[in-house]
């Protein structure tokens, strides 16, 4: 069987030299390319460099166009708008995506869905496999646990993160929703400031905590009169969202046009 021709755009951030590396690392799977946006100082660059192993011959470009039309599938960490443009060059080239871009309007997810309809998409906020056992623990507790319980979803990430909440928190959030039977944005409480009142009975509360280099830490927290549930996850690496990343473009390759989750990926 030939190697899986696997392309990165947002290369040289810090998901995207994971993913190069580990793509790298992986029996086979090969680095079909990588782009990073107009001026960044990588453009022009050897990624086989970037990826720790020297010179492999293919250069990081500003425009990921050839390097959609060369490979199978594409690996995209990057941000919304850029998301919802290379849906449209998948479309166009017929290479299939994994997305793990968080941080989407309602109008870049209609994008996202679009495109699904003409290419294999695999797209998740979180894609480690313990994050994804969780969302299904997240769903069972509240199913079985009455609106005397308090949902709240407590987040924590490095100082670079720029959404809120998490697209993490957003998942564990939504499967709690569907736990309960719920509208998830009805359901939503956001951060609290000033006299907010008392809790409202059924919300679904998030609180997110930014800061130094941490990978990612999610709670779900289930508070009744006198008793507390805490279901935890905590990410002390990247690489293991590179790593379901990569599971997930292995299992993507034969896959027919749809838009499919991790739960799918993994049969849970």
């Amino acid at each position: 069987m030939a190697d899986l021709q696997i392309g990165v755009v947002g290369c040289a951030g810090r998901m995207g030299l994971t993913l190069l590396r580990l793509i790298d690392a992986t029996d086979g799977c090969v680095i079909s390319g990588g782009s990073e946006r107009p001026g960044h100082d990588a453009v022009g660059q050897d990624v086989g460099g970037l990826a720790g192993r020297g010179i492999i011959g293919i250069i990081v470009d500003d425009n990921p166009r050839a390097m959609f039309e060369r490979s199978e599938i594409i690996l995209d960490f990057t941000m919304p708008a850029a998301t919802v443009a290379h849906c449209a060059l998948a479309t166009e080239t017929n290479t299939k995506l994994v997305i793990g871009t968080t941080g989407t309007m309602p109008e870049d997810d209609a994008a996202i869905a679009e495109a699904a309809k003409t290419v294999a998409i695999m797209r998740e906020g979180n894609m480690s496999l313990g994050v994804n056992v969780l969302a299904v623990l997240t769903e069972r507790m509240a199913r079985y646990l009455d609106e005397d319980f308090d949902i709240e979803i407590v987040e924590m990430h490095h100082r670079h993160k720029v959404d809120a909440p998490s697209g993490t928190a957003l998942l564990l959030g939504r499967s709690a929703a569907a736990g309960r039977g719920v509208d998830h944005d009805e359901a939503l409480q956001g951060g609290r400031h000033g006299i907010t009142g008392e809790r409202r009975r059924g919300d679904i509360g998030y609180a997110a905590i930014r800061g130094g280099n941490v990978a990612g830490e999610h709670s779900v927290i289930f508070a009744a009169d006198d008793e507390r549930v805490e279901l935890t996850h905590k990410a002390t690496d990247r690489a293991i969202f590179a790593r379901g990343a990569l599971t997930a473009a292995r299992w993507l390759s034969d896959k027919q046009p749809g838009l499919y989750g991790m739960a799918d990926v993994l049969e849970l």
